[in-house]
């Protein structure tokens, strides 16, 4: 999924956030259901904070991207992300590769800059924030344990990620 990229070269739309690479998922093909995932190895928490900066760059079926956490592979985890195309944020979990929604906002998103995401989680307890704004703030008790972390993106969905911080409470 993954590429890393140099900042230089870049036009003045998609520079870094932090210099001198991000990591984007480049691949503009999928079908309408094709995630595309991409896990930690070492990171595994169940209470923790996670947050990712991303720029959509493109995508007809879908755009923009999001993050992952309490991952126990690649079927089952909890995701949150925005979609440009459809101006919309949303928290779910995914179980055996089916997505089922925990909660839906409209949000103007624009294309032409970066944005954050950022996940909070204690027990059942799951805040969500956009451009550190209050989003979300739900209890779903899908998945307790201790899983790993990621980002994620959908269909033919182009997007960089940049500036990737976990924090893991005690």
């Amino acid at each position: 999924m993954p590429h890393t990229y140099p900042a230089e070269g870049n036009s003045k739309c998609h520079q870094t956030l932090s210099s001198p690479q991000v990591l984007a998922q480049v691949m503009n093909k999928g079908a309408g259901h094709a995630y595309k995932v991409l896990l930690t190895k070492d990171i595994k928490a169940s209470d923790l904070e996670v947050q990712v900066s991303f720029l959509a760059i493109s995508g007809r079926g879908d755009m923009g991207g999001g993050v992952i956490w309490r991952a126990t592979d690649d079927r089952n985890y909890y995701l949150t992300r925005a979609n440009p195309l459809e101006q919309n944020i949303r928290l779910y979990h995914v179980v055996k590769s089916v997505r089922k929604i925990i909660a839906n906002v409209d949000q103007t998103i624009d294309v032409r800059r970066w944005h954050r995401l950022r996940v909070k989680t204690e027990g059942c307890r799951i805040q969500v924030f956009y451009d550190d704004r209050p989003v979300f703030d739900r209890c779903d008790r899908t998945f307790l344990q201790a899983g790993r972390i990621g980002l994620w993106t959908k269909s033919d969905a182009v997007t960089y990620f940049d500036d990737l911080s976990v924090s893991i409470a005690k």
